[in-house]
């Protein structure tokens, strides 16, 4: 297989990252999403990734605890997913490397971008923690800043639907799929890709979005061959 694009960003929800327990780490779940990774970056693909916390944590769903105080749990929640979609990589044979927002030198690197690049460039899987290191800002959010500050080619955002809807799949059997989409309409039509502020730092900066489902995750080799595959967001 050929890769179409040369440097990739992955979203990664922490839900993915459950399996079929719903919450915490399923590990066997884990080891096949990274086994498709790794096969990534066997083909030459400079993959960074950015791994969401809800399977430990939503802080926006935290009732009547400060957001901000709630928004940091989350953050460190993300760190926990990282950490174990790192050394499951680790143990498939890959050179990976974790930085995070928030500095905690004892378990990862502090993030900045040059490094982050230094790394992709010399063939290392770098993942992501602690969101943007900023409350009320969600890990799409982070995803798109991620994105642009490495120079990524594109998002991939692999979730548990195959594309983008005009409604609601699994309510609505009749919503229709969309294959392409522009921001205009996914902001007009508030249309469940990312939240606004992700969707918006992506249209402003032209970082394409392609929204695959992770049901088979050999989708995420698929999407960086550029097969058709969910729904292309540009």
């Amino acid at each position: 297989m050929e890769p179409k694009y040369k440097r990739v960003l992955l979203k990664l929800s922490g839900e993915a990252l459950a399996g079929a327990q719903k919450h915490g780490l399923e590990f066997d779940t884990v080891t096949t999403i990274c086994k498709e990774i790794k096969a990534c970056a066997d083909l030459g693909v400079q993959v960074a990734i950015v791994v969401g916390g809800g399977n430990f944590w939503r802080g926006r769903s935290s009732g009547k605890m400060n957001r901000s105080r709630a928004d940091h749990m989350g953050m460190l929640a993300t760190v926990i997913n990282a950490l174990g979609v790192a050394d499951t990589l680790e143990q498939l044979g890959a050179d990976v490397r974790v930085q995070t927002a928030i500095p905690m030198q004892q378990i990862a690197e502090v993030f900045t971008a040059r490094t982050a690049v230094e790394h992709l460039e010399n063939g290392r899987i770098v993942v992501f923690g602690c969101g943007s290191g900023n409350p009320f800002f969600s890990t799409d959010t982070a995803a798109s800043l991620r994105a642009l500050e490495v120079e990524a080619d594109i998002i991939l955002k692999a979730t548990m639907v195959d594309g983008v809807y005009d409604s609601d799949p699994k309510k609505n059997p009749n919503a229709k799929k969309f294959d392409t989409l522009s921001f205009d309409e996914v902001l007009s039509r508030q249309l469940a890709v990312m939240d606004s502020t992700a969707a918006a730092m992506c249209n402003d900066n032209h970082m394409p979005i392609l929204v695959f489902s992770l049901d088979d995750p050999h989708n995420i080799v698929r999407a960086v061959c550029g097969e058709q595959i969910g729904t292309v967001v540009g």
